[in-house]
């Protein structure tokens, strides 16, 4: 197999081959930890705006950058090697919700270039820091119909959701993300939409980023919400060569292991990543999460001492104080090594 020559970020696959990498944590459960008002997500540009906006927290990286500077600053001083950008709904679909499908582009611009200042103030030539471009899986579905009663309706298409991402793609690519993370991915047909935009984007640009894809299993079915199980979404993601494919979000680490254990089985020439929720949402923790710190890190240790996890970090409910106890724990053991050595030894950036 012909080596990718990556444009950015090609010293990532060396790194992850020596030691394990750590993903920082969550972004809204941090957002709101500030307990922000309807007027302060608003800020003095959008004080006229006529529908509410607190909730969409892709809209604070324009009206609060401090806010959003702040946290990913904390997740770097924790230990985080890749952080992501504030821009898990920033497409022009999920912004259709509020109105603000036209402002997608500069959400995305924006979020980058603060991930890009965090991640340059932190690195150092012996510890370089990535920015991760987040692509979420948008609040639609283009596998499943949104009425009981007519099983071939649906709310979105497959041409509306390329679309969607490769605008997304081209702006976080332009604010300076050094890889692209399509994640929590519930559909996978809505993934392959993202894939695909972010290969039309690599052929019209030149770039060629390290790619993650991360998908999340629903429930104790060991399937995604689109009825695939691990393995088959292994199948239908892996012609797009990612750098690492994993799961987040979801189950929790404590049930979620069994899920990565079969990943690891089935994809043994690629990297794998695991960023698990604090266990299971409980409205009354001040996290919305059960698991403190010391329980998340010690569940993640245990899938890098049986091998299993190339890249580790926190999804809902994680705080830096997570990251910084998962960084520690996993700190002394040895990455997941891949059988098929030489697949990633030879990547080097793009003339």
């Amino acid at each position: 197999m012909n080596p990718i020559a990556y444009t950015r970020a090609a010293g990532l696959a060396d790194t992850l081959a020596q030691r394990i990498v750590i993903l920082d944590g969550a972004m809204g459960t941090m957002i709101q930890r500030f307990k922000l008002s309807e007027a302060q997500y608003r800020g003095e540009r959008f004080a006229d705006f006529p529908k509410d906006v607190k909730g969409n927290n892709e809209l604070l990286s324009l009206t609060r950058p401090d806010i959003i500077q702040d946290i990913h600053e904390r997740y770097l001083a924790a230990g985080a090697d890749l952080i992501e950008t504030n821009t898990f709904g920033a497409t022009t679909i999920a912004q259709a919700d509020y109105d603000m499908a036209h402002l997608a582009r500069e959400m995305n611009l924006a979020s980058a270039r603060l991930a890009r200042a965090a991640c340059d103030k932190f690195s150092t030539p012996e510890h370089p820091r990535y920015v991760a471009g987040a692509l979420g899986p948008t609040p639609k579905t283009a596998s499943i119909s949104p009425d009981v009663n007519d099983p071939a309706a649906r709310n979105v298409d497959f041409e509306q959701l390329r679309a969607a991402y490769y605008e997304q793609v081209e702006a976080l690519v332009e604010g300076g993300a050094d890889v692209l993370l399509v994640e929590t991915i519930f559909d996978t047909l809505n993934a392959k939409a993202a894939l695909f935009a972010i290969d039309e984007f690599f052929e019209a640009s030149g770039e060629r980023l390290p790619l993650i894809i991360s998908g999340t299993v629903t429930d104790a079915s060991g399937r995604i919400l689109s009825g695939q199980t691990v393995t088959a979404f292994w199948y239908s993601v892996r012609h797009a060569k990612p750098l690492a494919v994993g799961l987040n979000c979801a189950l929790g680490a404590a049930l979620m292991r069994p899920y990565i254990q079969e990943l690891n089985r089935v994809a043994p020439d690629t990297f794998i990543s695991c960023y698990p929720n604090a266990g299971l949402p409980n409205p009354m923790s001040d996290t919305g999460f059960d698991e403190t710190p010391e329980v998340t890190s010690r569940l993640v240790h245990e899938f890098a001492a049986e091998g299993l996890v190339n890249i580790v970090g926190g999804c809902c409910g994680t705080t830096p104080e997570h990251i910084g106890a998962i960084a520690q724990a996993v700190q002394p053991l040895a990455a997941r090594v891949l059988p098929q050595a030489g697949r990633f030894g030879a990547y080097r950036e793009a003339a």
